[in-house]
């Protein structure tokens, strides 16, 4: 009886019970079922509580991020019509009078003018990107000629803050089926945001990477800059729309989720991995079409 009680596979208190007289032995051992048993059921409606719990939170956040889109869309809507035909008529006039002006000065001021009715017209269209983007046209797209060609066309922004802007390992085989357009738009957004980042000086460098787990098929993008970092409370917020944690002034605010909702169109993800003060790297995840099955060879006998 003494070795049963010590038996480490069994309830303590059922092998306790056995010590007892027959009829205090079955009393005994009943209570200890049932209360195992109400533990058992207890312990059951907390585990379903949380389950309901966490089901809860998940829908509370995909009715909040629904609520949030249909908002933004309707204010796109409403600036789009409201705020565009304005714009229209600015840009237009100042043209018109930078066309037939000749004082270098006022020239300068009529083109200051355009340019930021542009700008304004240009955070209207990315507003309506993020919330009702176009549908996209899928086609295949080779990535390791996609990246060359969008970075080559901040050079001029690089070359201007005295940056470096570096292209690293560009794996072949990363081939999408994506929309090549919505794809560029995204990395561009990514790759000025980290440009804009360094201010003067420093580098920013992209690579491309197959996902080494061959059951995820994945290209992994990585944009790396050796700017100020992204300091903690910045980064809950670093893919709203119109958030900047950089001081007034700086880009239209809409870079980085821009491209977060492209990505996600494709069922990509992206995430960010940065020190504050230590720079920050990018990361984009894009599911890869499946590779074209072998061509059998036949033997020949």
């Amino acid at each position: 009886m003494e070795q049963l009680s010590q038996d480490k596979d069994g309830p303590q208190h059922l092998l306790a019970a056995l010590s007892l007289p027959a009829h205090e032995q079955r009393v005994a051992a009943l209570s200890a079922l049932h209360m195992e048993a109400s533990c058992r059921d207890a312990v059951a409606a907390l585990l379903e509580k949380l389950q309901r719990f966490d089901a809860l939170e998940r829908n509370f956040s995909e009715v909040l991020q629904r609520e949030k889109l249909e908002a933004m869309r309707e204010l796109a809507y409403g600036a789009s019509h409201e705020i565009n035909n304005p714009l229209a008529n600015i840009s237009t006039r100042a043209q018109t009078l930078l066309r037939d002006e000749t004082d270098p000065e006022r020239r300068r001021k009529l083109a200051t003018i355009n340019s930021q009715a542009f700008r304004a017209y240009e955070m209207i269209a990315d507003m309506m990107l993020f919330a009702k983007p176009p549908d996209l046209i899928r086609k295949s797209v080779d990535l390791a000629k996609l990246i060359p060609e969008v970075v080559s066309e901040l050079a001029d922004q690089a070359e201007t803050q005295g940056s470096r802007l570096v292209v690293g390992g560009l794996e072949q085989g990363c081939v999408l089926s994506a929309d090549a357009d919505q794809i560029a738009v995204a990395l561009k957004a990514l790759v000025r945001n980290s440009l804009e980042a360094l201010e003067m000086g420093g580098q920013v460098k992209v690579d491309l990477q197959r996902s080494p787990v061959p059951a995820a098929e994945e290209a992994v993008i990585r944009v790396a800059d050796t700017g100020p970092g992204i300091p903690p409370a910045v980064r809950r917020h670093m893919f709203d729309p119109f958030y900047s944690g950089r001081e007034a002034g700086r880009g239209l605010g809409f870079g980085l989720s821009k491209c977060w909702r492209i990505v996600t169109l494709h069922g990509g993800s992206i995430d960010a991995d940065t020190s504050d003060g230590q720079g920050a790297r990018f990361t984009i995840r894009l599911p890869v079409a499946a590779r074209p099955a072998p061509t059998p060879v036949l033997a020949h006998g």
